[in-house]
């Protein structure tokens, strides 16, 4: 049988315990809300530095879309029944890895998207509607990419290419992707013979 004063002893001790737990907890607290507010400060400094770095790139170092092709795509005729789809063309003599050509149309489907949000919102939306498809398409090389952009502009299709900034895989300036975005009638005067990437 243990001791009396042992018993007080254990209890002594978990009261004193319990009482203090209360003030380790606001304590954890306080520093908790320090940690937060440091990690806030931080954050702002990231982004601060980021955006000081992203003035410093020169704009010819980024992948882009050609300035040749800005054609005025408001003028681009719908139809009621008009389905619509996005076309990617990628140029196969290039060599480009799986991962950079993903990326390469990840550029081509966002310069589309930016260049429809802009000049025809009519045709971004029939686009949405009809859920957003896009194709993978190949071509041999940069002169058949550059014909079948001059056929879309013709056509008053959206067409963005991609010049590649060269900090990879292929020289600077180089056309990888022609997006190709507008109703699929016409889309498909561009691009109908195109095999699968």
């Amino acid at each position: 049988m243990p001791k009396p004063t042992t018993l007080v002893s254990v209890g002594t001790a978990a009261f004193v315990a319990a009482s203090f737990y209360p003030g380790y907890i606001a304590g954890s607290n306080r520093r908790t809300v320090k940690n937060a507010a440091a990690k806030l400060d931080f954050g702002a400094q990231v982004t601060k530095d980021s955006e000081e770095q992203d003035k410093r790139i020169p704009e010819s170092d980024s992948e882009s879309e050609s300035e040749d092709e800005l054609a005025d795509i408001s003028k681009l005729p719908l139809t009621s029944g008009d389905d619509c789809k996005m076309v990617l063309v990628v140029r196969t003599d290039l060599g480009m890895t799986s991962g950079k050509i993903a990326a390469q149309c990840s550029h081509a489907a966002l310069a589309c998207y930016k260049a429809m949000k802009a000049q025809n919102p009519s045709l971004l939306r029939l686009w949405e509607n009809n859920g957003q498809t896009k194709i993978a398409l190949r071509c041999s090389d940069e002169e058949e990419l550059l014909v079948m952009q001059a056929q879309a502009q013709s056509l008053n299709l959206c067409a963005r290419s991609i010049r590649d900034a060269g900090r990879t895989q292929i020289e600077a300036g180089s056309r990888t992707v022609l997006g190709i975005a507008g109703p699929t009638r016409l889309v498909n005067q561009v691009t109908g013979l195109l095999k699968l990437l």
